[in-house]
């Protein structure tokens, strides 16, 4: 059963240049207790999408419910259901760990006592024992982001949307929040997370959805999308490009579908439905053309192939959307770090759903 639906979704906003169409027509549907991984590239829409999910922003057409609640015509009701971690982990610096949770309960509502009681619980699940009771200005971006989580997750939400969740973090910080997200899906909860990292999606998406010029034109399973783009490639690695000419033609004479060529244009690789046997004659014909190899083997393909194929652009291009006119994070120019804006809860609290809301839901 889906607990999130999208149908129909079209935002545009407003530019120098003119207007640009961050959603046209997206469709989405993520079934209860997993986790559904956005991916695309810079502009493509999916905070956009965060964003009117969790009543940040207001569709100009379309429709998207959680748990069968309109997002547009019950805001209220959505927040009290949802959570959201955004991009900049919205921390109060000058608070300690466990006072920022506590201050997160009071705007959920909790009385004194039980907020300070959900905060304690949240420090100790979220391994924070130690700096609970140290300002935040203090903490490594790691532990900040493990903070802004346990934020989001005060009311005991039964979505959680995560948007670039580990951009900034260390390798094993990463690796502890992958934990942190399959635990929290493990105890029932659905997570839609947006994301930069190819292999975060390969690592703890059940279907991922890829958006391109605010569409979803591909989703699935990451088995799935990898098998469109087919079972087995042959990779080869030029000492000189000036021979790629001959690589690429020699690459389409044994594989099915197009050539990818590398943005330096000295690996290419193709879809071979021979195996093995595809690549020895490929070796073998560029060995008698006198084709000098850097490398040469097979491997299956990747969400980098998948993302490549779908989107035509380079997995790198996924990283950070653009900022639109209205301090977004969307329309294709370069992302900048949100600033928490001390009425911004207020305004969340009290309904008001404009494009200056912050990026929390409080």
């Amino acid at each position: 059963m889906a607990i999130i639906e999208a149908s129909g979704l079209t935002k545009t906003y407003r530019s120098r240049s003119g207007p640009v169409h961050a959603l046209a027509g997206l469709d989405l549907s993520v079934p209860e207790g997993t986790v559904t991984a956005l991916l695309g590239p810079n502009g493509a829409g999916k905070t956009t999408t965060v964003k009117v999910l969790t009543t940040l922003v207001v569709p100009d057409s379309g429709r998207a419910t959680i748990d069968g609640v309109d997002v547009v015509a019950e805001p209220q009701a959505t927040r009290r259901s949802i959570g959201v971690s955004g991009q900049y982990a919205a921390v109060d610096e000058n608070l300690t760990g466990a006072e920022n949770l506590e201050m997160v309960g009071r705007l959920y509502h909790l009385g004194r006592r039980a907020a300070r009681a959900r905060a304690r619980e949240l420090i100790e699940v979220f391994d924070l024992a130690e700096a609970g009771d140290r300002p935040v200005k203090g903490f490594s971006g790691g532990m900040r982001r493990r903070i802004d989580l346990a934020g989001a997750l005060v009311a005991n939400p039964r979505v959680l949307f995560l948007d670039e969740p580990t951009t900034g973090l260390d390798p094993r910080s990463r690796l502890a929040l992958w934990g942190i997200i399959e635990g929290l899906v493990a105890d029932g909860a659905t997570v839609l997370l947006t994301t930069q990292y190819l292999e975060e999606a390969d690592q703890l998406a059940d279907d991922i959805a890829v958006i391109d010029d605010g569409r979803v034109i591909a989703e699935g399973t990451a088995d799935q999308l990898k098998a469109q783009v087919g079972g087995h490639r042959v990779v080869v690695t030029l000492v000189d490009e000036d021979d790629r000419e001959a690589v690429v033609t020699t690459l389409r004479r044994y594989g099915v579908g197009a050539v990818e060529t590398s943005a330096d244009g000295r690996t290419s690789g193709i879809a071979v439905d021979a195996g093995p046997a595809a690549l020895q004659r490929v070796l073998a014909d560029l060995d008698e053309a006198g084709v000098r190899l850097h490398d040469a083997g097979m491997r299956r393909p990747t969400l980098d192939d998948v993302f490549l194929r779908l989107t035509g652009h380079a997995a790198t291009a996924v990283e950070g959307e653009a900022s639109d006119a209205t301090g977004g994070t969307d329309a294709g120019r370069a992302s900048r770090p949100g600033r928490r804006d001390r009425g911004g809860a207020d305004a969340v609290a009290s309904g008001d759903t404009t494009d200056a809301t912050p990026e929390r839901v409080r």
